[in-house]
């Protein structure tokens, strides 16, 4: 069974600080090395505060960026999530809710949506 993402990875919480409010994040990833880092939730305020701090979404955060009007559903027979929307007459699918999730907020972006 694959493992469920629990928050945006650094490449796409860089992707999302372009696209939605700081203030929207939840979490914060902080780099050790090129290779390791730690996430930790933004009011952990002995470890926040740092110059290389990424801003990183939950998924619930994601959720709540999200417009009214958004349907999430998991597929039983392939294990994939998919997001629908009534503003972009298509759906994203992902393996996980994470990837899938911001996936949508890509397209409502692209749409001019958010």
């Amino acid at each position: 069974m694959a493992t469920i993402k629990s928050y945006t990875d650094i490449s796409q919480s860089k992707t999302l600080s372009k696209i939605l409010p700081l203030e929207s994040a939840d979490m914060k990833i902080l780099p050790f090395t090129e290779r390791e880092y730690r996430i930790v939730p933004i009011n952990d305020i002995a470890v926040c505060g740092r110059d290389d701090e990424i801003y990183a979404w939950s998924f619930a955060a994601l959720l709540n960026a999200l417009p009214n009007g958004i349907v999430m559903n998991k597929d039983s027979q392939n294990g994939r999530y998919h997001f629908s929307s009534k503003y972009i007459g298509t759906y994203v699918t992902a393996d996980n809710p994470v990837d899938a999730c911001y996936k949508l907020i890509l397209k409502l972006n692209e749409l001019n949506l958010l």
